[in-house]
């Protein structure tokens, strides 16, 4: 069984570590400690026993945020770790008058866009170019809660 909690300086070099293994733009151990240190940012991580599976990071403004990332390590997807830490974000953004999660995922990911669909995301648009390395089309999604 996982369990979903906030993020600690400690957890960084985990979370570097998962990040590489997930995606080609990731980001480094110095990165995410910044991130951490922002004022306006949750960052989830799964854990199972002592070994990270998963992470998600938010920057918040006023009644929105953004989902900068959300990854679950292959060997744990589609085992609901995404979508209980989607859960424990809802709650937390309610805590601080968040109404409102904004993301963007790449258009070749269908997998991706019908998990967010199934968490009531909706699609809004298309930013054209918005990833590289492979140049490819962002699909803007959002969802609104606890209003």
């Amino acid at each position: 069984m996982f369990c979903i909690r906030k993020m600690r300086r400690e957890d960084a070099a985990d979370v570097a570590e998962l990040e590489r293994k997930i995606f080609t733009d990731a980001w480094s151990e110095r990165t995410i400690l910044e991130t951490l240190e922002q004022k306006q940012t949750m960052i989830l991580l799964a854990y199972e026993d002592k070994r990270l599976i998963g992470y998600l990071i938010l920057y918040y403004v006023l009644e929105d945020g953004e989902i900068a990332r959300i990854a679950v390590d292959d060997a744990y997807r589609r085992q609901g770790v995404a979508s209980k830490m989607l859960w424990e974000l809802e709650c937390l953004c309610e805590d601080n008058g968040v109404n409102k999660l904004l993301l963007d995922v790449r258009e070749s990911n269908v997998g991706a866009c019908r998990f967010y669909e199934k968490q009531g995301f909706v699609r809004d648009g298309v930013r054209r170019n918005y990833y590289s390395d492979p140049v490819e089309d962002g699909i803007l999604m959002s969802c609104e809660f606890g209003k």
